[in-house]
């Protein structure tokens, strides 16, 4: 008679009882920020799903990312996407303080990007102007930052 020994008994009785588990689809937005004109600071992603708080209010924004800076790119990566309507709001924080520095009446110090590559007028651009329908899957967004 063959003898299998106790714990090869149980992970072949596993086997059997568990079927293989499929890689879900990650559901991912891979954004990638170019002209940057240094390496310095840091960019900060906002992924929205409404105009509630767009582009300013990262407090809004469903997720946020932050990525370094090498060669003048960046990249954010937004995992675990419900498809969906969004816009991504993006700026470079050359001095790393985690905000958008402004000057007096508002205009930007630094760097700011939209989702589409929206602009404003007089003002940052509209939600529906930076919105991009997402169905699933992997999506690659391309954003321009400008400075102001």
């Amino acid at each position: 008679m063959l003898r299998t020994p106790l714990h090869l008994t149980a992970l072949l009785a596993m086997a059997a009882v568990c079927p293989a588990q499929e890689q879900a689809s990650p559901n991912l937005v891979h954004v990638e920020i170019n002209g940057l004109h240094s390496n310095k600071g840091q960019v900060m992603c906002a992924l929205f799903s409404s105009a509630a708080g767009y582009p300013k209010d990262y407090t809004k924004a469903i997720a946020r990312a932050k990525s370094e800076i090498a060669g003048g790119r960046a990249v954010c990566e937004f995992p675990a996407v419900s498809p969906g309507t969004y816009a991504v709001a993006t700026f470079h924080d050359e001095n790393s303080n985690g905000k958008l520095d402004t000057k007096f009446i508002g205009i930007p110090r630094e760097g700011v990007g939209a989702s589409n590559n929206a602009k404003g007028h007089f003002g940052p651009p509209k939600f529906d102007a930076a919105a991009f329908r997402f169905s699933g899957g992997k999506m690659e967004i391309k954003i321009e930052i400008n400075y102001l």
